[in-house]
């Protein structure tokens, strides 16, 4: 959990009452994420999350912000960012960028079966075609110029195997990008951190969950689909103490999403190399994170192995979606 700005009751108050949400009942900080500073608030107008932006700034938080707002428009169920009377959506909270959007219903699914793989799997797809139209740009922030900016500062804490590995992938990925295939693949705005801890389920009366929601948008930007879905299959369709594809889920993630959007050919034969991509991202990112900490009040990474372990197994068994989608 990571608490960087610590707000007060009275200044989250004041921003509630300007948004017109009534009056703030309560504020809980929550007990998740690494990046913003996050609180639940409670108000007389319904329940909403108030974020504090720690890293990204003014000038890129309308490309966050507004694609929600587009998205929802477009009836993506994703949290809608409030608005002030004249319109806007970017707020100052501590001296810093905030936001509040509405807080989905329902739970994370922390085991999902092949029907919550299938249901995220066809709203990614949704979610990529409702944002083609999206007007504004803005590339990953954490793709491949972030990994070679990010290697040299964490190379120094690593063993040697590790630093092979490291440098091992990061070349077979410049090879990858520099690729014709590569630069065909689909393109638009991403989620790109798309965890079982970002999505929402709610369980119906028979039963079933049903998907609720997405949020966190603020790793989004234009990248290539085909990576967004590798980041998901990373995440949602493995076995967590190996990192080994759980490919009975990747099948049903897959032909659900391509039941709405067909992948191209680039996409289905690219597929392996793209999640050895989305797992390096994610290793890099939590190597980062360990061993070059920012300060906070409550402040827990992740573990990076976990990620290394998925890497591994990237590449020790590459994967590509069935037949059937051919």
């Amino acid at each position: 959990m990571a608490v960087f700005t610590e707000v007060h009751f009275d200044e989250a108050a004041a921003l509630a009452a300007r948004l017109g949400l009534g009056r703030l009942l309560t504020l809980k900080p929550i007990s998740a994420g690494i990046e913003n500073t996050n609180y639940f608030a409670s108000c007389e107008r319904g329940e909403y999350v108030l974020t504090v932006f720690e890293r990204l700034t003014a000038e890129q938080l309308p490309f966050y912000l507004h694609l929600m707002k587009h998205l929802a428009q477009r009836a993506v169920p994703v949290p809608e960012p409030q608005a002030d009377a004249s319109g806007e959506i970017l707020h100052n909270l501590a001296g810093k960028p905030a936001a509040i959007v509405d807080r989905l219903r329902g739970g994370h699914a922390r085991a999902p079966d092949v029907d919550h793989c299938e249901q995220v799997g066809a709203m990614l797809a949704r979610m990529h075609l409702a944002g083609l139209d999206y007007p504004r740009h803005q590339p990953n922030l954490r793709g491949l110029p972030w990994w070679d900016e990010t290697v040299p500062l964490v190379h120094p804490f690593l063993s040697e195997a590790e630093r092979t590995l490291v440098d091992t992938e990061q070349a077979y990925q410049h090879e990858l990008a520099r690729g014709a295939a590569h630069a065909r693949l689909p393109r638009g705005p991403i989620h790109a951190d798309l965890f079982r801890d970002n999505v929402m389920f709610e369980t119906g009366a028979d039963g079933r969950d049903r998907l609720s929601g997405f949020f966190d948008f603020y790793f989004a930007g234009v990248d290539s689909f085909g990576f967004d879905i590798a980041v998901c299959l990373n995440d949602w369709c493995i076995d967590l103490a190996t990192g080994r594809l759980d490919e009975a889920r990747a099948e049903g993630f897959v032909a659900a999403y391509d039941a709405v959007r067909p992948l191209s050919g680039d996409e289905r034969r690219l597929m392996p190399a793209l999640l050895r991509a989305a797992a390096f991202r994610f290793w890099l990112s939590r190597l980062w994170d360990l061993h070059l900490p920012r300060d906070a009040a409550l402040l827990t990474p992740h573990d990076p192995r976990h990620f290394e372990r998925v890497l591994r197994e990237r590449i020790a068994r590459p994967w590509h979606p069935g037949a059937s989608l051919a």
